[in-house]
């Protein structure tokens, strides 16, 4: 499992996406949100900018990632 720490209260799902590497546009991150290939906590995410707030577990991609507030 990989941690993503971030400050402030949420980062956007599409923008943790390209944050981490593992969409090269934010564009790419949308598409992937849309198609379902994304799950927040055990739940397929299709919301693009679901806010991510510290403690959540997002899956995509064969990558499993903590998000740690600061």
């Amino acid at each position: 499992m990989e941690k993503f720490e971030f400050s402030g209260d949420y980062i956007e799902l599409n923008r943790l996406l390209k944050a981490l590497g593992l969409c090269e546009t934010g564009g790419m991150a949308k598409i992937e949100i849309e198609n379902g290939l994304v799950s927040v906590d055990g739940t397929v995410e299709y919301r693009k900018r679901c806010k991510i707030r510290n403690g959540q577990t997002v899956k995509y991609g064969g990558h499993t990632i903590k998000v740690v507030g600061k």
